[in-house]
Order: structure tokens, then C-alpha cells, then sequence
């Protein structure tokens, strides 16, 4: 099953149960997949799906973050609560420990010597950590790995 069709039986099923959180976190994502489809002129495959979902767990985090910042707890729970929803839709997340070990099997693949590399890295890991890792956490991995 797609990732478009899942979409679809979960916002049928979410209308059903009446979950009010649910319906409007995969009608985000429903909207902002069709509005990048617009913009690109052509149907999303599920890798291009999986990139905005992931964009819109970026701006969770950094909307809980600046959320706490504030002492707002109930905007706090809430996006955490979007958050969650949106993760389901998303690969299986890589573990600390997955993570380090493709790292260090991508920095021996590049050849790479010190942090000026980090770019170079950076491009090799994204294929393989797209929507299943936070980029700022693949790069805090790579910086001391480099280092």
C-alpha cells in the first residue's frame, strides 16, 4: 500500500471515530502534498511524501521548542501530540547507535579526513537516512565523527 493510499483509509477511518487531532494532522499533510504537487506539475511518489512529512515533524519540533521557551504547556502538548501522529506515516526511526554505524560506513566510503568533508558526507548519508532520521541529529553525528 502507498503511502497515498494509507493517507487516504486513515483520514476515512479518522472522520469515522470522530478524532478531531488525527483528521487535522493528515489533512496538513494531504494539503501541503497536494500543494507541492501543484507546484511541481506532477504526482508525488511516496519518497516525496515521506520528505514533506518529515519537514512537518521539523517544524514540530522547533514549534515545541520555542513553545517551552515561551512556558506555553499546552501548545507543547499538542504539537507533541501532532508530532506523534506525523512520525506514524514515517519510516521506522534509526537508533543512536544505527546511526553511528552508517556514519562511520559512509565516512570510510567518502574517503573524507576532517570536518571540511562534512558536506561531502552529508550528500552520501541523505539517500539512506531521508525520513528516517532528524537532519540535525545525522549532522551532530557526522560533526563528531569528523572530529
Amino acid at each position: 500500500m502507498s503511502l497515498r493510499e494509507r493517507l487516504n483509509d486513515e483520514l476515512k477511518t479518522s472522520m469515522k471515530s470522530k478524532d478531531d487531532l488525527k483528521l487535522s494532522v493528515i489533512r496538513m499533510v494531504r494539503s501541503s502534498v497536494k500543494n507541492r504537487e501543484i507546484d511541481q506539475q506532477h504526482e508525488l511518489d511516496d519518497r516525496e511524501i515521506i520528505e514533506i512529512i518529515s519537514t512537518l515533524c521539523k517544524q514540530r519540533r522547533e514549534s515545541i521548542r520555542l513553545f517551552r521557551e515561551a512556558k506555553r504547556q499546552d501548545l507543547v502538548d499538542k504539537e507533541e501530540k501532532e508530532l506523534a501522529l506525523l512520525q506514524e506515516f514515517l519510516p521506522q526511526q534509526l537508533t543512536l547507535e544505527e546511526l553511528e554505524n552508517l556514519v562511520r560506513k559512509t565516512i570510510v566510503q567518502c574517503g573524507a579526513q576532517g570536518s571540511k568533508d562534512m558536506g561531502r558526507v552529508m550528500k552520501a548519508l541523505q539517500p539512506s537516512v531521508a525520513g528516517r532520521a532528524d537532519g540535525k541529529l545525522v549532522s551532530d553525528v557526522v560533526k563528531e565523527q569528523l572530529a
